[in-house]
């Protein structure tokens, strides 16, 4: 694959305390994280933004195509003791965080699967730092901090318990959410939902 390391993903362990969750650090390599920036969307609002908005050449479009592809798949459904195969998927991209963001939750019961991709540059800052959480009302009670950084992949089975969140940020923080979901009708949900967030506008390139 050009922009997946999937030796990388299989290799890693999955921990099963607080739920079941893996971090991958360098999924995608330097060059291809070069490569999606210089192309990524002009996102200045916050919100979660339906890849069917983005212009064909811009390469984050190629990670979203082999991230679509039965091997991925194959690989997330053996780690996670899951069956994918045939449920419905749903993409969003993200590329400013308000300061209301990162509060703790859990995901929607309709999702089955929550991957997480970010797409930064040696990220800096205090906030914006993924935790996963012990429980659902403190956010400094966790076992592992993420940095949203260098194509670090974040995946975890969503449950009652996958409590996650992180300290306010303002600013540009860009990722890819990926999730495999229950149900054709609730991903169709999450696409109007997502459009209107990203108030029906096409995503095109900065500058």
């Amino acid at each position: 694959m050009a922009h997946l390391n999937l030796d990388k993903l299989r290799a890693a362990e999955v921990a099963r305390d607080p739920y079941m969750f893996t971090v991958v650090e360098g999924f995608l390599s330097p060059a291809s994280v070069s490569a999606i920036n210089a192309t990524y969307p002009n996102i200045e609002k916050g919100g979660s933004y339906p890849i069917e908005s983005l212009e064909e050449n811009m390469t984050i479009k190629e990670v979203i195509d082999e991230l679509d592809g039965p091997e991925f798949e194959k690989v997330i459904a053996e780690k996670f003791g899951v069956e994918l195969e045939g449920q419905p998927k749903m993409y969003s991209l993200r590329g400013y965080t308000r300061s209301k963001d990162g509060r703790i939750h859990t995901d929607s019961k309709e999702k089955i699967i929550t991957v997480l991709l970010y797409l930064n540059e040696n990220w800096n800052q205090e906030g914006g730092r993924l935790r996963v959480l012990n429980n659902g009302h403190d956010v400094d009670d966790y076992v592992t901090e993420v940095a949203p950084d260098n194509g670090t992949l974040l995946v975890f089975k969503r449950s009652d318990n996958s409590w996650h969140g992180h300290h306010p940020f303002e600013g540009q923080r860009r990722s890819l959410q990926m999730n495999w979901m229950t149900s054709e009708g609730w991903k169709g949900w999450h696409k109007v939902r997502h459009s209107i967030s990203a108030a029906m506008k096409k995503l095109t390139k900065a500058g």
